[in-house]
């Protein structure tokens, strides 16, 4: 009997001593009323391709669906290489907010369900707006996100992102 209570106490145990290290401000009281989301502010983004890609323009719904992995192709024929910043975390989370008004969390959420049922391969991650840029220059079929002071030469926006004054 002894043993089948071991392991279950030290997980419990585990368990505890990880919420003690969580500060308790992060912590949310069941009875605590829920609050609204902060308003998105900041500066526009943009959804960018190479310019020599041969697409002018595109809908929330068609970067919605090449981000999610549901279509493989740009609307020129040429196939869809996403690619996602990770090295601001505001920034990405804002740009899936403002797209999608779906949270981080979501977000991983369906992509995991969508990648480990074969269905779909994830953007590739690279952590500097430059670095998108770069590589969004550098192949026809990429496509990318970043703060529209950001362009340059090279790149096309084909969908600008505006901050929502509202959650």
């Amino acid at each position: 009997m002894t043993r089948r209570l071991a392991l279950p106490l030290t997980l419990l145990l585990q368990g505890a001593a990880l919420l003690a290290a969580v500060p308790a401000h992060n912590l949310a009281s069941p009875n605590a009323p829920l609050r609204a989301a902060e308003p998105l502010r900041g500066e526009e983004l943009v959804v960018i391709v190479n310019a020599g890609a041969g697409v002018k323009e595109m809908t929330e719904e068609e970067v919605i669906h090449i981000f999610m992995g549901r279509h493989k192709r740009l609307s020129t024929g040429q196939l869809a290489f996403p690619v996602e910043q990770v090295g601001d975390p505001e920034l990405r989370a804002r740009f899936y907010k403002i797209l999608m008004n779906a949270p981080m969390a979501q977000i991983r959420s369906y992509r995991a369900r969508m990648w480990f049922s074969g269905q779909a391969q994830p953007p590739l991650e690279i952590q500097t707006s430059e670095e998108v840029i770069e590589l969004v220059r550098a192949n026809k079929g990429a496509i990318g996100f970043v703060e529209r002071s950001k362009l340059v030469d090279g790149v096309r926006p084909v969908l600008v992102l505006h901050p929502k004054d509202k959650p």
